[in-house]
């Protein structure tokens, strides 16, 4: 894996939305080291890109045979209004930051998260997200395949399994990226 550099790096925020923050545990500190995490890369120029899932008014991106999805437009979530997808206020974009909105789990699936990377010639993306066993994980799977550098911040993710958290983070994740915590992350890139 070649070494760390800030000239070709982004940082995913990944699924920060509201109404998925609501999910976590209250004691989770996930959201005070992401919030460490951007600041970090604001002040060192990395781009911060903010990727939130959204949908047109009445779902039409959300075929029948999508599980997962079926049942958000079932329930009558408001993934289709942009307070729906609005990121969690303590961890609120800047005017600066990009946000991508997707239709599926992966950040790469359904947006044009690949075309701003590569508008930025970046090469090593960071990732933060809830769940780790969803965005985070089809998203680095993804990654890997179109041959990213990876990094995960593994405080910096949550879900609501420990378990799945724990095995994706230690034993899975560590095949195809770098995992460190945010404080590793943020020494690192001094």
């Amino acid at each position: 894996m070649e070494p760390n550099t800030t000239k070709n790096t982004a940082l995913l925020v990944m699924d920060f939305e509201g109404a998925i923050v609501k999910m976590l545990d209250e004691d989770s500190t996930v959201l005070t080291s992401v919030a460490k995490a951007i600041q970090s890369a604001r002040n060192k120029g990395i781009p911060v890109i903010y990727v939130v899932v959204g949908f047109r008014k009445g779902y039409p991106e959300v075929s029948p045979n999508n599980s997962s999805f079926s049942q958000i437009k079932n329930a009558g979530m408001n993934l289709d209004t942009v307070e729906g997808y609005a990121v969690h206020p303590s961890i609120a974009p800047h005017e600066k930051d990009i946000i991508i909105i997707k239709k599926r789990i992966s950040a790469f699936t359904g947006s044009d998260l690949e075309v701003v990377l590569r508008s930025f010639g970046i090469q090593h993306i960071v990732l933060t997200g809830i769940a780790t066993g969803g965005v985070v994980l089809s998203t680095l799977r993804e990654a890997a395949d179109k041959d990213y550098i990876i990094t995960v911040l593994a405080d910096c993710c949550a879900d609501r399994d420990e378990e799945i958290h724990r095995v994706l983070i230690t034993k899975i994740f560590p095949r195809q990226a770098e995992v460190l915590n945010s404080e590793e992350w943020i020494a690192k890139n001094n």
